[in-house]
Order: C-alpha cells, then structure tokens, then sequence
C-alpha cells in the first residue's frame, strides 16, 4: 500500500504514520506463524493419523474451528489441527473452508512432528448428533458416502513385480496386429471389461487363452457400472469378479477406470478413500485366487478442470493423494497411470503452449513425479494409456481434441518410441500399455487417431520401436 504524504504533516506524524505500519505488519507475521484458523463446512470424522485406517477421535460438527499446523507429506489431503477443547487429530482438507492457496502454503507434517500451537476460541465442539443428516466427510469430496474400513491384506506369496515390458490396448486384435506387434518388442497386450452383475468370468477366458496362445500376456481392465455402484452388494460382486479372472490366468487387473470423474464412477460419491475400498476387496480376492496376478489401481483421468475435489470430479493429483492416505498402497502392485494429451517429446519439460502450460499432466516425466510422490516412492508405475494423437490420414479433429491437430504420425512414433525408451531406463516403471493399437472409430472420441497402426495398414511407431 503506498501511502501520499501532504507537506503541512510534521515529521512526527511521519514517525507514528510507521510505527503504526510495522505493528500492522508484525500482527500479521504473528498470525501467520500462530497456525490457520478453518471452519468446518460440513461433519467430518477427526483421527489419530491421516487417513482413514486411523482411529477415529472424536465426529466434529459443521461450523467447528480447526487450528492447522501443517499437512500429511504423502500430499496436499490430510491436514492436522487442534480444536477449541484442546483435541489434536487429523481431518480431510475438503470438509473445511481452506483455499488451494492454503492449502499448498502449509509444511508437511506427520504424526510425530511436536504440536506446539495452542487451541483456537470459540468453545469446545460440540460431538455430532447420532443421525447427522449428512454424513462425516472423509476424502475429498465433503457428499462422499463414507466406506467401512479396508480389510487387511491378504499376504501376497508371489515375488514384486520386477523388470520393464510394454504391450498396447488392442480392439479386434487380428493376426496383422498380433505380428506388428511382437515386431516392435511388445509382450503385453489390454482390453477392457465392462462387469455386470451376475457375469461368469469364464466368459472372459477366450480373451486370456487366445493372448497366452499368441505368445502374450494379458491385462484386463475391469470397469463395470458407475450407477450401480453403491447397490448393495457390488464391490463384493466385483471383487468376486476379478478374482475369477485371476483364477481363469488374467496376468494382470486393472480395478476399475479412471475413478476420479463422474463419467465413470457414480455422481456426487467420487472419493479415493471409497475407491480404496474397492481396490481392497479386488486385491484380497485376486491374490486369494492367483498371487501371481499384477494388480494395478486404476488409472485416474488426468485433469486440472475440478480444482480440487468436488462430488462431480477431483483433480488426479489430490485423488491419488487420498489414496495413499486411505492405505491404498497394500492393495495393489502397481500404480496405475494414463499420459495421452501430449503434443511435445515426452523429454520435454516444458514449452506447452496450451494454456495452464505448468500443469504437470502436459509432461511425461512431471506425470511419473507426481503420482511416484503421492506414494513415496513406494510402488511402482503401470501406464495402462500411454498415447499421442494425431489426425493425420482421418481429417479435423472433432471439438476438444483440436490440442493435438499439429501432431504428425512420424511425431507419434518418434515420441512413442523415446517414451519407452525412458521408461524402460526409470528402474520404476513395470509396464507401460500403448494406447492404442488398432481402433478404428474417428467420431466425437477419436480413438483411431491415438492408433499407431495408421490407415492402410502402415505402423511406424513400430518401425521405430523395432529398431
């Protein structure tokens, strides 16, 4: 602020004029360093640790002050505070009025770090009603139904997963696309399941005996029903589902598909701690049945738009955050991971010239980082899309794809090439899946452009890859 001084003020006045500036100042400093004051917006569960295999303290009401010191390090979910009665526990960001800003200014705490600030005013919370009326918020978004805690792990006699090895998401998967492939040094081939209710997984075994025939491993995703997901009874139906295919010889499972948006899981109840729930009970069926099977989590989509996390979407970011804080770590082997909106080598880091050009997903390697220190290091990466995008031999791209219309196929192969090529050296990337090989459809979803066998029948990203 810049303050005009009339020549009659006295050199005195001058004097108080900044006396009273530096206090203003320094009130500030000490506030800062006093802790964050925020107020509950909706009941949240107050814990032991941040997550929700934590004991829970004490269910605090909406409109409850919370003094935050700091933040869980395994990412910007879980922050830690003390209430107007002297209750020092662990909540979800999302169930307090914190901003982004905030959020990302507090340090990294754990459970051990002192806490030396004092309560906040205002009185001691009061504990929730028996019947709420809307449930405690866990992680992220402050409507998500909440989930029983994860069972624990079945223990898993079959060594880590070990190595590097690449395949591609195939569709009609002919004999020409089978031989391209095993040309360019692939050894894993995906394609996806949409589960319902009441399905044998017998009905997936021509899939897996068909891949092994041909020399391949293979990866299944499983995806099923976004609106049928809280039907009673589902998560189990779907576990019982997956470890059927694990039984039937499924290499791999990838549970579920991209979780953190409404277009694939239910409206208004996206939340890691929930997903985590689902991913518990599939890993605990999987290794039960099959401890060789790879089991990797579900890829979440790659986004910036929600800001956060709100009941119609959450940020990749922040949702795999939540997982790790949920425990998501021991339910799976790998990370699941998508990288398909690039329009620069994957050694770029960065130059993007679409807007929110920093933003991590326009990287290769700034996605590898990310969702590497959401887990700490701790597991490695399974890319179940790694693509480019180019409309080269179809025509314009269709409203929302025009990002990648200067992409050349010769630019796929190279970049999809290269894009191996570092992941094979990392030591931490375990499989990476080409999304895609032979799809063909080029409408609203151009998938056809993301295909490396290109119209005609040419493949130069395995001509790239081969050499």
């Amino acid at each position: 602020m810049t303050y005009w001084f009339k020549k009659h003020f006295t050199v005195l006045g001058n004097i108080l004029l900044l006396l009273i500036v530096l206090t203003a100042i320094a009130g500030g400093v000490a506030a800062q360093a006093g802790g964050l004051d925020v107020t509950l917006t909706t009941n949240a569960n107050f814990r032991s640790g941040p997550g929700t295999e934590w004991r829970i303290l004490v269910t605090l009401n909406a409109g409850t002050v919370v003094r935050l010191d700091g933040k869980a390090p395994a990412g910007d979910f879980w922050v830690r505070g003390i209430t107007p009665d002297g209750t020092v526990g662990w909540l979800g960001a999302t169930a307090t009025n914190l901003t982004p800003d905030q959020l990302a200014a507090l340090p990294a705490v754990w459970t051990d770090t002192p806490f030396t600030l004092p309560p906040p005013t205002g009185g001691a919370p009061a504990p929730a009603p028996v019947d709420p009326g809307a449930p405690p918020a866990e992680n992220p978004a402050p409507d998500a139904v909440p989930t029983t805690a994860p069972p624990a792990p079945v223990v898993n006699s079959a060594p880590p997963p070990r190595g590097f090895a690449y395949g591609g998401h195939v569709a009609e998967w002919s004999t020409y696309a089978s031989e391209q492939m095993a040309r360019a040094g692939m050894t894993w081939i995906k394609k996806q399941w949409r589960f319902f209710p009441g399905q044998n997984p017998a009905e997936a075994a021509g899939w897996i005996n068909d891949a092994h025939a041909r020399g391949f491993r293979i990866l299944l995703g499983v995806v099923g029903q976004r609106d049928a997901l809280y039907t009673e009874g589902y998560f189990d139906q779907y576990a019982a589902f997956v470890g059927g295919l694990a039984t039937l010889g499924a290499d791999a499972i990838e549970i579920w598909n991209e979780p953190n948006i409404d277009r694939e899981w239910t409206p208004g109840r996206i939340d890691p701690a929930s997903y985590t729930d689902l991913l518990a009970r599939s890993y605990n069926a999987i290794k039960s049945a099959n401890p060789a099977t790879l089991v990797i989590s579900g890829a979440p989509a790659p986004t910036g738009f929600f800001g956060g996390c709100t009941g119609a979407g959450c940020d990749d970011n922040l949702f795999v955050a939540g997982m790790a804080a949920a425990g998501a770590a021991r339910y799976m082997d790998c990370i699941g991971i998508h990288y398909n909106e690039g329009i620069l080598p994957p050694t770029a880091t960065s130059g993007d010239p679409r807007g929110s050009s920093n933003h991590y997903s326009r990287y290769y390697q700034a996605m590898m980082n990310t969702y590497r220190r959401a887990f700490g290091n701790a597991r490695p990466l399974c890319f179940t899309e790694m693509g480019y995008l180019s409309p080269e031999g179809f025509g314009p791209l269709p409203a929302g794809f025009t990002w990648a219309e200067n992409v050349t196929v010769a630019q796929q192969a190279a970049w999809l090439d290269q894009a191996v090529s570092m992941a094979a050296r990392t030591g931490y990337v375990r499989l990476l899946i080409i999304w895609n090989i032979d799809f063909t459809n080029y409408d609203s979803d151009p998938m056809a452009g993301f295909a490396i066998i290109r119209p005609g029948g040419a493949c130069p990203a395995c001509d790239a890859l081969a050499n």
